[in-house]
């Protein structure tokens, strides 16, 4: 008589392992792309709250010294008091002794007197830093800000 031996077969097969990596690729790309989008909605967020925070603070300089910041002083009026100006708040104007940047790294620009008609106004170039843009690159103004 003679005796079969069944094998059973442990661990997976090359086209299991594949498919999971395939899945867990997928799921992976999915998650980073969903991720990515709400950063760049995060930075305008945080660049349209610090555009709100400056342009309040600019009105406050010009209620406590009767002027606006000139743009060759630009938003270092808020930090560091200028030599010509009485009843400047002590402190400054904001929450720490360095002016914020944008939620790219960029610097705010400060523009007295613009085209539009306001007194002035505080502008974030966006994500690529450059004057106009769409999308994420497009320009944000502390006149715009929610």
């Amino acid at each position: 008589m003679i005796q079969t031996r069944n094998r059973q077969r442990s661990g997976f097969t090359l086209v299991e392992i594949m498919a999971v990596i395939i899945i867990i690729g997928l799921l992976a790309a999915i998650g980073a792309v969903n991720f990515l989008g709400q950063t760049d909605k995060a930075r305008v967020t945080t660049t349209k709250a610090n555009l709100k925070m400056l342009h309040n603070a600019v009105a406050q300089f010009k209620m406590d010294t009767g002027r606006y910041p000139s743009e060759e002083e630009g938003l270092t009026v808020l930090v560091e008091a200028p030599t010509d100006v009485t009843g400047y708040q002590p402190g400054g104007y904001l929450n720490s002794t360095a002016l914020p940047k944008d939620a790219w790294g960029y610097e705010f620009v400060y523009i007295a007197y613009p085209e539009s008609g306001k007194p002035y106004v505080i502008v974030s170039y966006g994500g690529d830093g450059e004057e106009g843009g769409e999308g994420y690159d497009a320009d944000l103004y502390s006149t715009d800000a929610e």
